[in-house]
């Protein structure tokens, strides 16, 4: 007997005994360590864990759960094992020890009060958990968990005891010992027992829900917050959704609320608190205050200004707030990850132990049971780690998720207040960016933040456990591994450039195919497609080119990484077998060895992609610090002293745009008594704007004082239009009464323009309010603040963007002395004259100072700046008729004579020129709800005005939506579009992808199977030669296997650059080839997305996709081909894995291709109400209602929040279910190896060290194979626009046997000619018959609405006949080809449009006409001067849209473009808005002298243009009323031409 140990004495029995327990057939464990060890580690585990129970709950939400059946249970089944307990300590006492032979030892006495302490707790929790809300607890289910489990031993022990016992008694022998204590035992052990079971089966459910909720717990709670921790351990709380989602496509109301835990409420008040200390600390402020623990107040949480107080010691950072905020829960999860690492390392372990049971099993074989517990051991530390792991990643992205949460509204809320000064320093785009791009950084980085100290940490440990294995060798191996990844940096480095390159292509592509989108109308009018196409399809040549050299170093990144393992393998092995004589490679080194290699593969992979995510954060730390930095709006710019005597004043105030050293006001003083009307005149930038800017407070003040009293409302001079109703943007937060709403509506002349939107005020207006014209976003705008019923009102020219006789409306109903306004404070910038009469007082700007004030007559007597305003107004000449009228009578009684003459005169030049537009009675404002700038700019009416404003009002007649919306895809994707993609790629080159893959597979298994032939070899030891064979076939093995890698990388990636190229080609051609109609009702964006994100898809992300996919799916497959040849048995269990597993796929990726639908559904949102607010922060301000738009980003943050923790938690739900199957797998594997009597160490070791691997590959397949599927969709989308309808085709074979010089004439004939704009649309003209003989000059009249447009598209058959036929030259064009048919018409359209490039491409895009020709077209078109003058001449880059170039001037180039063309067909749509009269005298001449003998169609807005015409028409409703010479028609007072004449003062 060895010597007593000190637990020997404790128990009074042997504590362990090896030949008892480990080296026997039939294992047992003593008595003494079944009592001590076995009940003492849960103990121990309750006692420590305990800790994080008491953390729970501190931090519960909840409170007050009533009693259940299941608590009241839990209670009940605790005092009985407490009961029991004690009476085991009342009968130790009782049976053992004093008179009784039985000795009684420490452990009857420690050992129940062991158990009654720790029984107690128990207890103690059940009220606390009651009381605070707690409705499971992990730590007791895992107590009881591991006390039932544990005491199993124990259970055999009594019952064999108790066997024997009964053996004895049943022996009829003389002297029967006393059994009563033992039996005592046995019973009081067998009830503790089963009462301990119920615990476990008790905990392994929840309790009620609590009484009290700080929120309000709707139906629609997220199931974890009541899940029991076994459920939520594995995610179980998830089926539900999944089942819903795998039955029918989710919707968002299928979602649950958010926890509470994550919404802003939760973050933003802590986040908050540790920023401001962190201001507070970095700003050393004057006062120091203690402040509370933020709270929301009232629903508000405030950021202190780090610019507000005290001197500056540093830029506060957002890092030490998040790491208070939120650094609990990251090192929870770190905990976690420190656990799943050293459990990796005991895999490898056990592995060398299941090969050692194999290697003795043909010499010492070992018992069964050893081989049985391994194989159990590897299941139990695989699935310890699949939980763990999912337990880690949920945290970590909670972390993600929420530190995204703080920092989206931290920007937001700095976003309201910064400071213009700051503002101009970046973009909207920008500030955008910081909240898209930036915070999202943070999210991607959490899960792999913990690589920074897991992998040293991986290793180091793979490292030493390799030494152990190999020795120095090692080294060689871990030497390839390092020179790896300087390597991969480079050719990491390559990509980077070449992904840059590539972007830039994109960009460049994206640019101009926005471009051409912008100006289809007119490429088709000129038949310039080709052009255009050609030079997109360049740029893409260039593109795919960049992407091919990309594809190369990306498949010798994979050939490298490929062939890394392979290489260290070999290298290491071929070492360690030369290095040393003695050294032999036996199978449990080998199969070792290699799963700790594949161990390290991991770190190695990650750290370089971490260091790189690291320095991106790094950069969006500084970006946002740099934002949340920068300076503030002061409050004290605005004082709001009550007792001041009028509501607002301005002395000597002196203001800047924040630029230090310049003053945009100066000395500006103003008062403005309450309920007066002030108006604020003077030129364009004399500072009219910035005053209002200043009372408002936008303006830094530098010196003076302003102090307004009361509520403001302001309207800016520039609408700002949110994404939403009419009626919410009138509203404007306020609730809705009926009554002032429509005299609100009617008073702003908003009724006629409401009632043509199809749902009236319920139609929602597009971002920008981009589906309204000026006029009515500045008539919305007036409106919000009129219903806003503040005390005053600061208009910045609210009636610019108005028509005359609308803006006189509003005058009279709103701002003027009659008005609904009439008792308000208002201030008015105004460049209208005839309302001034009526103001009580003018205030005049002159170059940011006040010149003078004073009422109407006052001014005029002083003959100072107004006067000259006056004057240089009218000769501006952008007054009505009547208006002029109405100012000459004001005038004569106001002014002195001297100053009647200059104004007379002035007036009569306006009138010379106002005959423009007296055409068009009806206002476009009132049929379109178009406004209009100014007099001049108002019959900018494109092509089809009439035909739009019906089709404007048909299309929106579906219910208030601009457009038709986008088709979110729902469910899987048909067969057909893969079958379309495995076309565009060949078929050729999708065998041999599959192909190369298969033997890449093929050699590597080889590789490995020839392995385990050279461990199990023998003679290896002695034949130095065999051994050296055995090396250069394993060597030629990982050779191969790395060029079948590279084939199959290289094969894969230029087959699908050919693909999207295919692709591409052929969408594109087909969008050129779509009717302009098509592009009517498609918005630009939507096409352009196809164009960019859905190709950048098939570019970059799909070749990816299916390359893993494809690697993971053979490799899943290699590893059952591995398996079952080392043990066939194998395979029969594979059938009912495969079948959960493929349960688990379906489900999965119905219901996460929806989850990641909803979530980039619910994203943009965000951003686009951002980006909304930073535009509109001015007006926000001016209401103050920031806090209402704080609570809108919030609300739409959770919301986004809603749909995106489902699909992390899909996630999660999917790895446990997958990483079990692949569990199953490594038990299977191991189990059958080990029982099935396989005498092979090396297959063995190759089965198992494959199964290791599997669950990490099952894991991918499924996300790669459900990634494919969400990216076909890429291809779905091009599919379905390469698959829209064409317009006829661009050239016939017969165009070819037509003259060179058709139409050599110039007769147009249209006979009984009908057409309209799209199917189901009235017609526009209703059988119009004429005839124009060649060179006539022909002028087209007609209000608004004629279809004078329509017949010049109909012309170009832009829009297609809808019966009758035009004939030019005696040929139909319907039987032309469209470019043989528009390349022999000449049209110079309404708006001109000129493309980014070259000025000589802009006049000959085909480069078909000598530079001679170019210039003297030029000339004729009074360009010449301009364009010599310019340095590059004809090379002279034009920016998008011509913006560097005048309205004018890009007028006089699409002249120039007329004049090179010279066809015997001219069509003028008359464009008189942009230039100026001397302009379009210039251009009248031009035509009538290089143009004499063309014919001319003119459609004409100003009569005066046409009255020298050979003939005209007049059209009314699509037919024609009149087709006479003009002097014949003016002979007759009944036509309609002569009223109209009469209208323009003509006669």
């Amino acid at each position: 007997m060895a010597e007593e140990s000190a637990m020997d004495r404790f128990c009074g029995s042997e504590f362990w005994n090896s030949s008892l327990s480990w080296w026997t057939e039939d294992p047992d464990l003593t008595p003494c360590f079944e009592q001590t060890a076995l009940v003492w580690t849960p103990c121990a585990f309750f006692w420590l864990f305990m800790l994080f129970d008491f953390w729970y709950l501190k931090a519960s939400l909840d409170k007050n759960i009533p009693w259940s059946k299941i608590s009241i249970a839990k209670l009940l089944f605790t005092i009985g094992l407490l009961v029991i307990t004690i009476l085991d300590l009342i009968m130790a006492f009782v049976k053992k020890g004093g008179d009784s032979e039985l000795p009684r030892y420490s452990l009857d006495v420690w050992g129940p009060i062991i158990k009654i302490a720790t029984f107690l707790l128990v207890l103690l929790f059940i009220p606390l958990n009651r009381k605070f809300g707690v409705q499971t607890s992990g730590c007791q289910f895992m107590f009881w968990f591991l006390f039932v489990i544990l005491s199993i031993p124990r259970c055999r022990t009594e019952a064999r005891a108790h066997q024997q016992r009964n053996e004895i008694l049943d022996s009829n022998q003389e002297e029967i010992p006393d059994y009563s204590w033992e039996e005592y035992q046995f019973v009081s052990f067998f009830i503790f027992y089963a009462f301990a079971c119920v615990m476990l089966f008790l905990n392994c459910f929840s309790d009620a829900m609590p009484r009290q909720t700080k929120y309000k717990r709707g139906p629609n709670e997220i199931p974890e917050l009541s899940a029991s921790f076994l459920s939520r351990i594995t995610y179980r709380w998830f089926d539900s959704m999944a089942l819903k989602g795998y039955r029918n496509p989710l919707e968002e109301d299928d979602l649950w609320d958010l926890r509470p835990q994550d919404s802003c409420k939760e973050v933003m008040p802590t986040f908050a608190y540790y920023w401001n200390k962190n201001v507070r600390k970095n700003y050393k402020q004057a006062a120091q205050t203690s402040e509370p623990k933020a709270q929301f107040a009232n629903g508000k949480v405030s950021f202190e200004n780090p610019q507000g107080n005290g001197r500056k010691k540093g830029m506060a950072s957002i890092m030490p707030p998040i790491y208070k905020s939120f650094g609990g829960i990251f090192l929870f999860g770190s905990f976690f990850k420190l656990i799943a690492d050293v459990l990796t390392f005991a895999q490898p372990q056990v592995l060398s132990l299941i090969i050692g049971y194999v290697e003795a099993f043909e010499t010492t074989p070992q018992p069964e049971w050893k081989g049985i517990l391994y194989s159990v051991l590897l299941f139990v530390l695989a699935s310890i780690q699949t939980f763990i792991l999912a337990q880690y990643f949920h945290r970590m992205f909670i972390v993600g998720l929420r530190i995204r949460t703080a920092l989206i509204n931290c920007i937001y809320r700095k976003a309201l207040r910064i400071s213009n000064a700051a503002r101009k320093e970046s973009t909207v785009g920008e500030i955008v960016n910081l909240m898209a791009v930036d915070a999202q950084r943070f999210m991607d980085l959490t899960t792999y933040l913990n690589m920074l100290w897991s992998a040293p940490l991986q290793i180091g440990l793979a490292l030493y456990f390799l030494w152990q294995e190999l020795g120095p060798s090692v080294l060689a191996g871990l030497a390839v591994m390092i020179i790896m990844i300087p390597l991969n940096g480079f050719i990491a480095s390559r990509i980077k450039t070449y992904q840059i390159q590539q972007m830039t292509y994109k960009d460049k592509r994206v640019k101009l195919m926005n471009e051409v989108l912008s100006g289809i109308k007119v490429l088709k009018l000129y038949a310039w497609e080709p052009s255009f196409e050609k030079q997109v399809l360049d740029i893409r040549d260039k593109e795919i080119a960049t992407l091919r050299s990309t594809a190369y170093l990306n498949a010798s990144t994979s050939f490298l990484w490929s062939c890394a393992p392979f290489l260290v393998s070999l290298v290491t092995f071929a070492t360690y077998v030369l290095i040393d004589e003695n050294n032999v490679l036996d199978a449990k080194k080998t199969f070792v060895s290699l799963s700790l290699f594949n161990i390290l593969r991991f770190p190695l992979t990650m750290l370089p992609m971490l260091i790189t995510n690291l320095v991106q954060t790094q950069v969006s730390v500084k970006r946002i610090n740099k934002f949340l930095n920068s300076e503030e709006l002061d409050p004290n710019n605005v004082q709001h002293d009550k007792s001041r005597p009028h509501p607002i004043i301005i002395e000597n105030g002196h203001f800047s745009w924040g630029d230090e050293d310049e003053t945009t006001l100066k000395n500006i003083s103003m008062e403005v008594p309450k309920n007066n009307l002030v108006a604020i005149v003077g030129t364009v930038g004399s500072g009219k704007s910035s005053v209002v800017q200043a009372i408002l407070g936008e303006m830094e003040k530098i010196s003076g004082s302003v102090n307004t009293v009361g509520r403001l409302a302001y309207v800016p001079q520039q609408a700002w239009i949110q994404n939403a109703t009419v009626r919410d943007n009138i509203l404007f937060g306020k609730a809705y009464d009926r009554k002032r709403y429509n005299r609100v509506i009617d008073a702003c002349a908003l009724r006629t323009d409401i009632e043509i939107l199809s749902a009236g005020d319920l139609t929602e207006i597009g971002e920008k309010g981009i589906n309204l014209s000026g006029g009515q976003k500045q008539r919305i705008s007036l409106a919000r603040a009129v219903y806003n019923d503040a005390d005053l009102y600061l208009l910045d020219d609210p009636l610019s963007a108005v028509d005359a006789h609308v803006g006189k409306h509003i005058f009279e109903e709103v701002i003027g002395p009659k008005g609904m306004l009439k008792n308000k404070t208002r201030v008015l910038v105004t460049h209208g004259i005839t309302f001034l009469p009526q103001v009580d007082n003018i205030y005049v700007m002159k170059a940011g100072q006040v010149s003078e004030n004073g009422t109407y007559a006052q001014l005029l007597k002083n003959k100072g700046a107004f006067a000259d305003f006056l004057i240089q107004h009218l000769q501006d000449g952008e007054e009505e008729e009547e208006d002029l009228n109405q100012i000459k009578r004001q005038l004569s009684e106001n002014a002195e004579p001297e100053l009647l003459a200059p104004i007379e005169k002035a007036i009569k030049l306006a009138r010379t020129e106002s005959l423009s537009d007296s055409i068009s009675v009806t206002s476009a404002d009132s049929l379109m709800g178009r406004g209009s700038l100014r007099r001049r700019a108002r019959r900018q009416e494109s092509y089809d005005s009439a035909a739009s404003a019906a089709s404007l009002k048909r299309k929106q007649e579906v219910e208030g939506k601009l457009i038709e919306t986008e088709k979110s895809q729902t469910g899987g994707v048909e067969f057909a579009v893969y079958k379309h993609y495995i076309k565009s790629v060949g078929i050729f080159l999708s065998v041999a992808t599959l192909v190369l893959n298969f033997a890449f597979q093929a050699f590597q298994i080889g590789s490995n199977i020839w392995l385990t032939q050279w461990s199990n070899d023998k003679e290896v030891e002695t034949n130095t030669a065999k051994r050296d064979m055995y090396l250069g076939v394993y060597g030629a093995f990982g050779f191969a296997q790395g060029l079948c890698n590279y084939g199959a990388a290289i094969t894969l990636f230029t087959s699908s650059l050919n693909a999207s190229f295919k692709v591409f080609r052929q969408l594109f051609d087909n969008i050129m080839h779509c009717p302009s109609e098509f592009f009517d009702t498609t918005p630009k964006g939507r096409i352009l997305d196809r164009c960019s994100n859905d190709v950048n898809c098939l570019d970059m992300v799909m070749p990816l996709n299916i390359r893993m996919c494809m690697s993971t799916a053979f490799q899943v497959l290699a590893t059952i081909v591995v398996i079952s040849i080392s043990t066939p048995i194998f395979l029969a269990v594979i059938v009912p894995i495969g079948f959960i597993y493929y349960f688990a796929q379906r489900f999965y990726v119905a219901t996460s291709r929806q989850l990641m639908r909803l979530e980039s559904v619910s994203r943009s949102p965000i951003y686009s109400h951002f980006g909304e607010t930073v535009t509109g922060v001015s007006t926000i301000r001016a209401y103050t209602v920031e806090d209402r738009f704080i609570e809108e980003s919030d609300n739409k943050v959770d919301k986004n929040q809603v749909c995106k923790y489902p699909s992390l938690i899909a996630n999660r739900w999917l790895a446990i279910r997958l990483e079990m199957v692949g569990n199953l797998i490594i038990l299977f594997a191991s189990l059958f190896a080990v029982l099935g009597g396989q005498s092979n160490p090396g297959l063995v070791g190759l089965s198992v060290s494959y199964a290791l691997q599997v669950t990490q590959t099952l894991n991918w397949l499924v996300r790669m194979s459900s990634d494919i599927e969400t990216n076909i969709v890429s291809v779905e989308r091009i599919k379905e626009y390469g698959e829209t309808k064409q317009e006829a085709a661009w050239e016939l074979e017969e165009d070819k046997k037509k003259p060179k010089n058709w139409p050599a004439d110039g007769r147009v004939e249209f006979s009984n000619f009908q057409v309209r704009y799209r199917e189901g649309l009235d017609l526009v003209l209703r059988g119009v018959s004429f005839n124009i003989s060649g060179g006539e000059k022909v002028g087209i009249v007609g209000r608004t609405g004629a279809g004078k447009s329509s017949l010049t598209l109909a012309l170009f058959r832009i829009i297609e006949s809808a019966g009758g036929k035009i004939i030019i030259d005696g040929e139909d064009i319907a039987q032309l080809g469209l470019h043989m048919l528009r390349s022999r018409l000449t049209i110079i359209p309404q708006d001109p449009v000129l493309f980014s490039g070259s000025l000589r491409a802009n006049l000959d895009p085909f480069d078909v006409k000598t530079d001679e020709e170019i210039w003297k077209a030029l000339e004729l078109s009074h360009l010449k001067a301009f364009a010599k003058g310019l340095t590059s001449g004809l090379n002279h880059e034009i920016s998008e849209g011509g913006d560097n170039l005048s309205v004018g001037q890009r007028q006089l180039v699409c002249l120039a473009r007329a004049l090179l063309r010279k066809t015997k067909v001219l069509v003028l749509d008359e464009a008189t808005a942009a230039v100026d009269l001397e302009t379009d005298d210039l251009i009248q001449k031009t035509i009538r002298s290089e143009f004499k003998d063309c014919t001319v169609l003119t459609i004409a807005h100003r009569l005066n243009t046409i009255m020298d015409s050979d003939k005209v028409i007049v059209l009314d409703k699509g037919q024609i009323t009149e087709f006479a010479s003009p002097t014949e028609l003016l002979d007759n007072p009944k036509s309609a031409f002569y009223s109209m004449a009469k209208d323009a003062n003509l006669v």
